[in-house]
C-alpha cells in the first residue's frame, strides 16, 4: 500500500528533489506547545553546550543516513505496512540524562510498549526493504543540547503528550524538514 492522502498521509515529494544524497531520519515530531514549554524550562536551567533548535525537537525512531532522493517512494511505503496504533498513544519524557560525549537529553523512565513496538516494526520493514537497521539497542530520548554536560543542579521536569504522527525529515544545514507524515489512528487503517 503506498502513502495515501485520503488516509491523513501527507506524501513524499521525491519528483519535485534532485536525485541527490538526503539525510533521512524517522521521528515523532515534539508538538509546538510541548517544545515552547521545553524551551522556557531549559533557558531557565542555563544547560551548557549548543541547544537544539525548538523546531527540530523529536523523538527518533530510525536513523537512516544518506540514501539518494530516489528511495522516497520506497520509503513513504513503509508506514502504512506497520501495526500503527489506532488512537496514537501516551509519551511521558521524565528522565534528563547526559550520554558520554555531552548529549544531554530527556527520555522515558517507562517507554511506552507502543513506541517499542512501532520501531521494532519500522526496523523489519526498513530490513525487509534491504536498508541498514540500527544494532545498537533502542534508546527512546529527546536531544536538548550537544556539546554539553549534567548539570549539577537541574529542577525536574515531565514533558507528556499524546503522540498522533510519525514523519520521515530530512536533516539540511542544521534543520529537519518534515518530508512524509502518517497519522496515527484509525484514519490509517482505512
Amino acid at each position: 500500500m503506498r502513502c495515501d492522502p485520503r488516509n491523513g498521509a501527507q506524501c513524499c515529494q521525491g519528483e519535485a528533489m534532485p536525485d541527490t544524497s538526503l539525510r533521512l531520519f524517522f521521528a515523532l515530531p515534539c508538538p509546538a506547545h510541548i517544545a515552547r514549554r521545553l524551551d522556557t524550562w531549559r533557558l531557565a536551567q542555563g544547560f551548557s553546550g549548543v541547544p537544539t533548535a525548538r523546531g527540530n525537537l523529536h523523538l527518533t525512531l530510525a536513523f537512516l543516513g544518506q540514501l539518494p532522493a530516489s528511495m522516497l517512494p520506497l520509503l513513504e511505503q513503509l508506514p502504512p505496512r506497520l501495526p500503527l496504533p489506532q488512537l496514537g498513544f501516551d509519551l511521558s519524557l521524565d528522565r534528563l540524562q547526559c550520554w558520554p560525549g555531552g548529549l544531554l537529553h530527556l527520555a522515558p523512565s517507562q517507554p511506552p510498549a507502543t513506541l517499542l513496538e512501532l520501531v521494532r516494526g519500522l526496523n523489519e520493514q526498513l530490513a525487509l526493504a534491504g536498508l541498514p537497521t540500527e544494532s545498537r539497542p533502542y534508546r527512546p530520548h529527546l536531544t536538548l543540547a550537544r556539546r554539553s554536560r549534567m548539570p549539577c543542579a537541574a529542577i525536574p521536569a515531565t514533558f507528556s503528550w499524546r503522540v498522533e504522527e510519525l514523519r520521515l525529515y530530512r536533516s539540511l544545514d542544521g534543520r529537519y524538514q518534515a518530508l512524509c507524515r502518517w497519522p496515527l489512528g484509525s484514519a490509517q487503517e482505512q
